[in-house]
């Protein structure tokens, strides 16, 4: 592996769009008791179901630390590749690399800084070095070279790419005073063309309500295509997602892709509001000494948090009356993909969801 310090467009390559053909797809097994109810084990539940329908079109890589190594190995169908590497925790959509390629189908890795959504500021966990250091590992693993962006904190559930010039991502996130305060939006914009080969960033306003990491792009609004995207959406309008919400659909509504085509927004239903409960407290571990989680809070539950594998939408499903409209709604924007619900509430009070836990390698 060799450790570029070029910029990724000035190279000749950019992101693709996540609906394009994959070489495989990496996760990480969830261990960390502060961040996983009851030590993890209805986590890992979700997560072999999650990986299991992943495998079924493309290749699959889990990484898992020394202690759970034998574990994840023995809990997973024998196809999938089990690698030994040390983590913080299991968000792989945002401590992955970014991967770029070219013309001639050549695949490099970005290597963001990422400081645990905000670091001191207001980031989750602390230390997050290990989490630091995975990008790089991973590009070693791969045998792909690999683009120091370090002194650039970003994560990848914060970037969606319509794979022909357009990214999307949300000024809550990317604006937000723990990642890259000494950069106005004018030069956050124009490293992101840079570094993953955009000619045109949208900034929708908002992300999810209560969304921790600072309303990641990848929870709240999805390409479906070029030109297309589907927006998580509620008709209530006493839910604090609405006016959220409706934000960003005035703005997407204005706004056209890099080749001037205007957006078309699909509306996609959210789950009505889930809390956290007094049974996923007491499963918790306390992080320095304080909780992580507190009865009532409401979690970022969003059907647009699925994965785009080669042959399936892999979706969160949560047990609610929108399940079905989602999948539905899914079904007729991705007419060649099976649609895999997979009850995802034990990923949910981890923080995230499918999406969050996965990173695609592209073909």
């Amino acid at each position: 592996m060799k450790l570029l310090h070029a910029l990724p467009a000035d190279d000749g390559f950019s992101m693709p769009a996540e609906f394009s053909p994959h070489r495989g797809c990496i996760l990480i097994w969830p261990e960390r008791k502060d961040s996983w109810a009851g030590g993890g084990y209805a986590a890992r539940k979700a997560f072999t179901e999650v990986i299991t329908a992943i495998a079924r079109s493309e290749k699959v890589t889990v990484l898992a630390s020394f202690e759970q190594y034998e574990n994840a190995r023995a809990s997973l169908p024998p196809k999938i590749r089990v690698v030994e590497m040390s983590t913080d925790d299991a968000w792989a959509r945002d401590i992955t690399p970014t991967f770029v390629k070219n013309k001639e189908g050549v695949l490099r890795g970005i290597d963001w800084g990422f400081n645990a959504w905000g670091g001191l500021v207001d980031g989750l966990y602390f230390p997050w070095d290990r989490d630091n250091k995975a990008a790089r590992k991973i590009c070693d693993l791969m045998e792909i070279d690999c683009y120091d962006q370090r002194s650039f904190i970003l994560e990848g559930g914060s970037i969606h790419s319509d794979g022909e010039g357009t990214l999307m991502v949300t000024e809550s996130c990317l604006l937000s005073g723990g990642r890259n305060p000494k950069m106005s939006k004018e030069e956050i914009t124009e490293h992101l063309c840079k570094t993953l080969g955009v000619k045109k960033v949208l900034w929708l306003p908002y992300g999810i309500y209560q969304d921790e990491t600072n309303e990641h792009v990848d929870n709240i609004c999805a390409f479906t295509s070029p030109g297309e995207v589907v927006l998580g959406w509620t008709d209530d309008e006493s839910d604090p997602q609405y006016p959220m919400s409706r934000a960003d659909l005035e703005y997407l509504s204005h706004e056209t892709d890099a080749k001037g085509r205007p957006i078309k927004v699909h509306k996609l239903p959210l789950p009505s509001p889930i809390y956290v409960t007094e049974e996923d407290c007491a499963a918790l571990d306390p992080m320095d000494g304080e909780p992580t989680r507190v009865p009532g809070d409401r979690l970022a539950a969003s059907y647009v948090n699925f994965y785009i594998a080669n042959g399936a939408i892999v979706m969160p499903a949560f047990g609610d009356k929108n399940d079905q409209k989602a999948a539905e709604i899914l079904q007729t924007l991705f007419p060649t993909r099976e649609i895999v619900p997979i009850y995802a509430r034990d990923i949910l009070v981890g923080g995230g969801n499918i999406h969050c836990i996965t990173g695609q390698v592209p073909e």
